[in-house]
């Protein structure tokens, strides 16, 4: 597997001038590689064109298994989804970019957005992935799944929220910590509050929350998880798979006093557990697209599925696929089948209300 290190793929000379000026300004991007791939490495039979946002050492399995099993190459680039939009954005009808992976519905929404998606006709994905976990019109779809939940101090904390809504109950007040309202996660959590309560109840929602904080908000998801067992937090919202990899492997801070962890699946008897994703897209200048349509086929069959759950504590996104023991610990629970491109409509709304109410 070679890492694809730049975004060029036309080094013909006599190209428009426009089209010039366009790599040009790709190349200045801060941040970007600076070596120029040559057209055969990106249009080459037997290749794939990989920019990702997933930075976790246990996917490696799954590209090399592809490799394997189809003899296509992956050729990647890793950066964090933003940038790769803006990337993408800049290289334009250039790009050699064919598959675009990240976390998160709300950054699939992005590249929606700015164009950068083509839909995709599998009869394998639709069979596989079910409707609520891809895009209506099939511009992406998801592949592993992480519930967002409550987790708590179980010496402190007898009475657990056991809804979202209580969150905000000032029973709470000082007790909660949570990521930065700009944090896609968070964003996507705000969005799902607008889409079943309207925007009002979500702002009021939303300041409770804030009201109840046990410190502003700092940090990703595991040193929340970390607050809980330093005593600064004694709730906290995170995602599973954060939690499940503190049983499964041994994370500073946490592993070690992870049985007074308590945890709570909200809204089991509503909506559900809100659900976050790792999703794929075909991009609409892919150079590669029929190899592009085999991995993201590829990353729906079960060896694929059950390595998300084994390698990064995920839950798969197709149904029937065994889970690794650290996520099975976690129980049974009902979750939110909210078509999430809801969550990427609802992402301006959602900043908008955090920023109103002077949420950090």
């Amino acid at each position: 597997m070679a890492d694809l290190a730049a975004p060029e793929r036309n080094a013909d000379h006599t190209a428009p001038r426009a089209s010039r000026a366009r790599r040009a300004a790709s190349a200045a991007l801060a941040g970007f590689a600076a070596l120029v791939i040559a057209a055969p490495a990106a249009v080459a039979e037997g290749s794939v064109n990989l920019y990702s946002s997933r930075h976790y050492d246990t996917d490696e399995r799954l590209y090399s298994d592809f490799e394997e099993q189809t003899g296509i190459a992956i050729n990647r680039i890793e950066a964090g989804a933003d940038e790769l939009i803006e990337r993408m954005k800049a290289e334009g009808a250039n790009s050699p970019a064919d598959v675009f992976l990240t976390t998160d519905a709300g950054r699939m929404w992005r590249a929606e957005e700015a164009g950068l998606l083509a839909p995709v006709d599998s009869a394998a994905l639709k069979a596989r992935i079910p409707a609520y976990l891809r895009h209506p019109d099939d511009l992406w779809f998801s592949f592993s799944q992480r519930a967002r939940i409550i987790f708590y101090n179980k010496e402190t904390v007898t009475e657990p929220p056991r809804t979202y809504a209580e969150l905000a109950d000032p029973k709470y007040k000082g007790m909660i910590c949570t990521r930065s309202s700009s944090n896609i996660y968070m964003l996507s959590l705000m969005a799902s509050r607008i889409a079943h309560e309207g925007e009002t109840a979500a702002q009021d929602w939303a300041q409770g929350l804030w009201d109840n904080r046990a410190r502003d908000p700092q940090g990703g998801d595991t040193d929340q998880l970390r607050g809980i067992v330093s005593g600064e937090c004694a709730i906290a919202v995170a995602n599973t798979y954060y939690f499940a990899r503190g049983i499964r492997t041994d994370v500073d801070g946490l592993s070690a006093s992870i049985d007074g962890i308590g945890w709570v699946f909200p809204d089991q008897s509503g909506a559900g557990a809100h659900m976050n994703v790792s999703a794929g897209a075909l991009l609409a200048s892919a150079p590669n697209p029929e190899n592009a349509v085999k991995f993201l086929e590829y990353l729906a069959s079960d060896s694929a599925q059950k390595y998300f759950s084994a390698g990064n504590d995920e839950y798969p996104a197709a149904p029937g696929v065994g889970l690794a023991d650290s996520v099975a610990q976690l129980g049974l629970f009902r979750q939110d089948d909210l078509n999430l491109a809801e969550l990427g409509r609802n992402q301006a709304k959602a900043q908008l209300i955090y920023d109103m109410i002077g949420y950090e």
